[in-house]
């Protein structure tokens, strides 16, 4: 294969993660500010061929997307993207503690294997959506006396509920839900003492854009099949709608019609009344 035919070459969604992460860093790091990096964001998953990832990348430190040399050789089939988010290490933090106060966890950091947080009259918040994993199973120990801890996790990702509630409750909303094949377990204990252990289960900013973006363009094609279809339909309904009218006409002259008979029926009933009640006046006289 020449180097002129590399550009043609379709892009995989691997290959626009890499670009994202790319400019996700760039914008980290103040090299991008966020109108940049929302429209370099939108190209990149709007891309399809190597030729349009290379220049979103181009004046940033890291170079563009290079493709991977094409192999012949047919080859196991990784499990998944959660391969490289298993790091394995020590983790970036062991916890955490809010005392009329709050803490954060979000973005790229690592969660070990054990990770404790304490929350007392505060509130923190554990992001995993963007977060690597020391393990496959990482235990998450949650102690919120009169206070609360909020855990976000990717799709994709078991959540085991251990945690006891005392005038408290851990949310087991999300517990059940099968995890993807090679994806990490997180499990969820301790305890809530007038307190609460919530569970949310949100995709990332970007692959939010990516589903928006996707959306508009099935919106685009079925706008396009629509006007194709107006036409032809355009009859159609009008006639349904007149027979609508139509039978709606009938049915309050129907019901009219009705009314009135009521009406005659009780009319007549209250002249019988008053012809039995004139008699029964003369009797007596």
């Amino acid at each position: 294969m020449t180097d002129d035919a590399v550009p043609e070459l379709r892009a995989s969604d691997a290959d626009r993660e890499r670009v994202a992460e790319v400019l996700r860093d760039a914008v980290a790091e103040g090299r991008l500010d966020m109108e940049e990096f929302e429209e370099r964001l939108e190209a990149t998953y709007k891309a399809r061929t190597y030729g349009e990832l290379t220049p979103i990348t181009r004046d940033l430190p890291v170079a563009g997307v290079t493709p991977p040399p094409v192999n012949m050789v047919k080859e196991p089939v990784d499990s998944g993207s959660w391969a490289g988010r298993i790091v394995g290490g020590e983790g970036s933090s062991t916890g955490a503690v809010a005392i009329l106060s709050g803490f954060q966890r979000k973005g790229r950091w690592t969660v070990p294997k054990r990770f404790t947080c304490f929350s007392f009259f505060g509130g923190g918040e554990l992001d995993l959506r963007e977060a690597n994993f020391a393990d496959r199973e990482v235990e998450i120990n949650c102690i919120a006396i009169m206070g609360g801890v909020q855990v976000i996790v990717p799709p994709g990702v078991e959540v085991v509920v251990r945690g006891i509630g005392i005038m408290g409750a851990f949310d087991q909303s999300q517990e059940g839900v099968r995890g993807d094949p090679g994806a990490p377990r997180v499990i969820l204990t301790g305890f809530a003492f007038w307190g609460g252990v919530g569970v949310e289960r949100k995709v990332t900013r970007a692959e939010r854009q990516r589903l928006k973006e996707e959306r508009r363009q099935e919106k685009l094609e079925r706008g396009s099949s629509a006007k194709q279809l107006y036409g032809s339909h355009h009859d159609a309904v009008s006639g349904l709608h007149d027979a609508h009218r139509e039978a709606m006409d009938e049915h309050r002259e129907a019901m009219r019609r009705r009314h009135e008979e009521r009406r005659e029926r009780h009319e007549e009933r209250r002249e019988r009344q008053r012809e039995r009640r004139d008699r029964r006046h003369r009797d007596w006289d």
